[in-house]
């Protein structure tokens, strides 16, 4: 398990000029979160350094550049329009934060409800395409497909009394973010060596026992070139991701490569849509539609989530809290 530490983007770096411990914890950081034996490279630490300084860096811009913090009232949503595309209702608002685990966790480990609690609130938006009708003038058009889009499982994370100490937390979470997807390059890797070596002894293996027994006039006679020529290409492959003397090379290369790359692995845009009050896709600005403009995080894995830095009052949470 990674150790926590509590030392790592404590507030006020200056992008590329960085405490030397900060520095130092971050790259035993990677090492922990990936595989120690990285250790046993000669010059780890040396190797890792330019990486993780553009990965720190990164991170610092991607959490600072999200926009303040938006006020949630937990009694109703109020007239902003997020809070109402994000949610059914108020109760559902109320149930989603009345519920988070994070939040509940935060509360009980602290000596009373804080006067505010800031959080990231993330969500998974989900699209869909149905057939509906829609007015065209005074014409009433059928079967035309429309687009609903939806705002699901809600969560919070990293809550804390003020918004620096958070944002602090939220990078630290993006700086582990990038070496979780090292390590499952990793993992990957691993088991492609492994599956290599176990074709390779198979079809060695075979190869020694035609060899042995005479290969024969047979219509059925395997074809012993295209045999070898399979083996040569998977000792090839072998070769690419590395024996058992480089393999913590390899290993090591990747993480490298992802710190080093950390706006091909982890980013975030905003996005702007109108959607209507049921929650339909529109073109244009319209009574009952209006333009929303949210922050969105993706990874090189595919993942999509919503994200806004939330501020719910102490008063709000002790409401829903008992």
């Amino acid at each position: 398990m990674l150790r926590l530490l509590q030392s790592i983007f404590g507030g006020g770096e200056i992008n590329g000029n960085y405490p030397e411990s900060l520095v130092k914890e971050a790259i035993e950081r990677a090492v922990d979160g990936t595989d120690p034996l990285l250790r046993t490279v000669s010059g780890y630490k040396k190797k890792l350094r330019p990486a993780v300084i553009r990965a720190i860096d990164y991170v610092i811009a991607l959490v600072d550049g999200l926009p303040p913090p938006i006020p949630v009232d937990l009694d109703c949503r109020g007239d902003d329009p997020l809070l109402k595309a994000f949610f059914i209702s108020s109760d559902e608002m109320r149930k989603v934060f009345g519920e988070d685990r994070n939040l509940a966790g935060f509360l009980r480990g602290g000596t009373g409800v804080p006067e505010t609690v800031i959080a990231l609130l993330a969500m998974d938006k989900n699209e869909k395409v149905f057939f509906g009708a829609e007015l065209s003038g005074d014409i009433v058009l059928r079967d035309v497909p429309q687009k609903t889009v939806s705002f699901e499982a809600h969560r919070l994370i990293d809550p804390s009394g003020n918004q620096d100490e958070t944002r602090r937390q939220l990078k630290r979470r993006a700086y582990d973010h990038l070496i979780s997807l090292a390590l499952r390059r990793i993992i990957m890797t691993k088991m492609e060596r492994k599956d290599l070596e176990r074709r390779y002894a198979l079809l060695q293996s075979k190869l020694n026992i035609l060899q042995q027994g005479g290969w024969g006039f047979a219509a059925d006679c395997p074809d012993i070139p295209a045999l070898e020529e399979q083996i040569g290409q998977i000792e090839a492959q072998l070769q690419e991701i590395g024996g058992d003397d480089r393999m913590f090379e390899v290993y090591l290369d990747i993480l490298i490569e992802v710190l080093g790359r950390p706006e091909d692995h982890l980013w975030g845009k905003t996005e702007t849509l109108i959607l209507d009050s049921m929650g339909i896709r529109r073109n244009k600005v319209e009574s009952n539609a209006r333009e929303l403009t949210f922050p969105e995080l993706f990874n090189s894995e595919g993942q999509r989530l919503v994200v806004l830095l939330v501020s719910l009052s102490g008063k709000g949470l002790r409401s829903i809290s008992g």
